[in-house]
């Protein structure tokens, strides 16, 4: 997978932008605050169909400006595709080869990438929501489904809440055993995905980490859902599960006025020798156990669909040591397709970036250098 052309209009601080992307590794440079972080963002953004950074799509679109556009063109194993996305007030539309998707659902998937940034070293000492938020949006483009059970999911939990918070000790069980039942359904597929996710990651996850540590650590990832389960239980019988917890759960829930049973309290826990990461691992521990997640996740996506994603880097070379960054640029050199935003290569292996193609990012402009 290989992204050859990225084109911007209006969006965050570029007015308009065109850009040819052929190169392997493409190293973005320049101060802060200048564009190299909105450009990533807008690789993510045309493979998510959302941004990585805010929940608000306002917030892409260039100040004083009604609309904003990306657009891409991009080489995969089957053949050349194109995407766009286009932001307004009232909402963003998607089209893939021209064609108009009704679901972004169905836009998602498209492009598969994989984002470090140095934020994501809270997907190992972060809290629960941080870890959850990794797992969404890696699931959901591997297995587009999973959005559209988690948009379907969302909706019935807010309905929900809003029930239990409004409606006190005088709920009527037979409008909760409704939306009992509707949450419970939808819950499972995204427990199912999860269960399944972070297996298959568990196994790469734990060879690279035994990698970069020279053997010395063992890595372990574990699901931790709301409530037991066992791998490869059907669905009807975690649905069944699913209501029996809720039903022990409603005075407490009507209490507090929020749903405590589902996926949306799921959790994940990284152990290192058997000890919990979050709690005991040391810095280091904590950021090679982040940057083995995020090696596995580009061998996870290229199995599930036969290709490499594209690897966005944004100002997390800095944050490695040597060791870890050599162990990040092997991975990635002459097979998966990168983009690299730093303020400065100081620091960096030079050398083995030596095939890489460097623009320099100024106020909304990108030239090559």
């Amino acid at each position: 997978m290989k992204l050859k052309k990225i084109e911007l209009s209006q969006y965050r601080n570029y007015e308009s932008l065109r850009l040819e992307t052929d190169h392997m590794v493409n190293i973005f440079i320049g101060p802060n605050a200048q564009g190299k972080t909105n450009l990533l963002e807008a690789i993510f953004v045309l493979a998510l169909a959302r941004s990585h950074r805010t929940s608000r799509d306002r917030e892409l679109i260039r100040w004083n400006s009604a609309t904003a556009r990306a657009y891409g063109e991009a080489e995969r194993r089957h053949g050349r595709v194109t995407l766009e996305i286009v932001f307004t007030e009232q909402g963003k539309r998607a089209k893939v080869n021209g064609l108009e998707q009704r679901r972004l659902s169905e836009f998602v998937g498209t492009l598969n990438v994989v984002m470090f940034a140095p934020e994501d070293l809270e997907i190992v000492k972060g809290a629960p929501g941080v870890r959850r938020r990794f797992l969404d949006m890696e699931i959901g483009q591997i297995h587009p489904g999973y959005l559209h059970a988690m948009q379907q999911y969302g909706k019935v939990l807010m309905q929900r809440n809003r029930y239990l918070k409004t409606a006190g000790p005088g709920a009527r069980s037979g409008l909760l055993e409704v939306w009992d039942e509707q949450l419970a359904a939808w819950g499972v597929k995204l427990m199912k995905k999860r269960q399944h996710f972070i297996v298959t990651l568990q196994r790469w996850a734990a060879s690279i980490h035994a990698g970069i540590t020279g053997g010395r650590e063992e890595l372990a990832v574990e699901y931790r859902p709301s409530f037991e389960m066992e791998e490869g239980e059907e669905e009807a019988v975690l649905a069944d599960r699913f209501m029996v917890k809720l039903s022990q759960a409603r005075e407490q829930e009507l209490r507090r006025g929020m749903t405590l049973v589902g996926p949306h309290r799921d959790d994940l826990v990284l152990r290192i020798n058997g000890m919990e990461a979050q709690t005991y691992g040391s810095q280091g521990q904590q950021r090679t156990a982040a940057l083995s997640l995020k090696l596995a996740e580009i061998e996870l996506i290229r199995e599930e669909t036969g290709e490499y994603p594209m690897l966005l880097l944004d100002d997390v070379l800095s944050e490695l040591d040597r060791s870890r960054q050599t162990m990040l640029i092997d991975t990635f050199q002459h097979k998966v397709q990168t983009f690299i935003t730093t303020t400065s290569l100081d620091g960096v292996d030079r050398e083995k970036l030596r095939d890489a193609c460097l623009f320099q990012v100024k106020d909304g402009r990108v030239e090559k250098a």
